[in-house]
């Protein structure tokens, strides 16, 4: 799976023709007009995942780079729990009046067809994605493996022992290491946890014997020494990680990726998104959030809503055929 292109690195062309109709229409401009005293309040924006995971980071740099773009401070608030699904209802419940909003991610197309959630990307309002990242590989530095070759041996000599963490039960890293298992008939111990950076301690702490979360999300462990990435999941070689071999390099023809935006409950009114999605274009050219991208190697793809709306029906198809191949259900 990956990212259409068209939404790649750049501010939608779409986006930007929707930008000036907005200003030149004279319900818009009446439509701006109810929404002249948005934010007057801070506005919550909810991370369904633990602190130090690549959804946090992400959050927490566009919160710091968005203040100079809107009147009310943007608040982090984490609320991990059941794979996502605590943080994404507790948005979904919320009034819609924009001040409690949610940095979607990729779960919201897979949860729906295991049954831990009930509702779908149907039920938010897109408003901007963000970023997308493909899995990773990763295990200790002292680990026994230094290919993925080596890795995936070891595990069909022991199979169901080679422990895997991911960030959830039917999360995104939950499926690409099952998806992994399934192209090369090894079978992984799939261990859930709270986020991405739960699992990561827990690798560090010899808990588990591999994470397959995004390379982004053990950027630093990596730069220090401890951890390392045998293969990624991607089309071509991830920056930062140009040692890393992809899977596809490997003859193992797999690639899926994560990815993250905003969203709102569906109901929240157009001149409140309009709102959110101007701060969000403001936002992602200030060089701070870039440079923190950069560092945590965090790949930056834009989208206005239409885009960020196909790619959720898109993956949504790809994602509900994948469980069903796999058979994937929770216990």
């Amino acid at each position: 799976m990956t990212t259409d292109t068209a939404i790649q690195n750049t501010i939608s062309r779409r986006t930007a023709v929707s930008l000036l109709a907005l200003g030149a229409c004279g319900s818009a401009r009446q439509a701006w007009a109810q929404a002249a005293d948005y934010p007057h309040r801070p506005v919550e924006l909810v991370v369904a995942y633990g602190a130090g995971g690549g959804t946090d980071v992400l959050a927490r740099a566009f919160s710091d780079s968005a203040r100079k773009h809107i009147s009310q401070p943007l608040t982090v608030i984490n609320k991990p729990g059941a794979s996502g699904s605590i943080g994404l209802t507790d948005v979904l419940n919320a009034k819609p009046d924009g001040y409690k909003i949610a940095m979607l991610t990729v779960e919201l197309t897979t949860l729906p067809h295991v049954g831990v959630i009930k509702f779908s990307h149907d039920d938010f309002a897109p408003i901007v994605l963000l970023n997308a990242d493909p899995a990773a590989i990763t295990v200790k530095a002292d680990a026994p493996w230094n290919t993925i070759e080596e890795f995936l041996a070891a595990a069909k000599k022991a199979p169901g022992e080679v422990r895997v963490g991911n960030s959830g039960a039917a999360s995104i890293w939950h499926l690409a290491a099952a998806a992994l298992g399934d192209k090369t008939g090894t079978s992984f111990n799939h261990i859930p946890y709270p986020g991405a950076g739960p699992a990561v301690l827990a690798l560090l702490g010899g808990h588990i014997e591999a994470v397959s979360v995004s390379a982004a999300e053990v950027t630093a462990h990596v730069n220090s020494g401890k951890l390392k990435i045998l293969a990624t999941m991607a089309d071509k070689r991830v920056k930062g990680f140009e040692s890393a071999p992809t899977l596809k390099e490997r003859g193992i023809d797999l690639s899926i990726s994560s990815w993250r935006g905003l969203g709102a409950p569906k109901n929240t009114p157009p001149e409140i998104l309009a709102v959110l999605k101007n701060t969000a274009i403001k936002t992602v050219a200030e060089p701070a959030f870039r440079e923190i991208m950069d560092k945590q190697n965090m790949g930056f793809v834009f989208g206005d809503e239409a885009a960020f709306k196909a790619v959720m029906v898109r993956d949504s198809t790809y994602y509900k055929n994948l469980i069903t191949r796999l058979n994937i259900k929770l216990v």
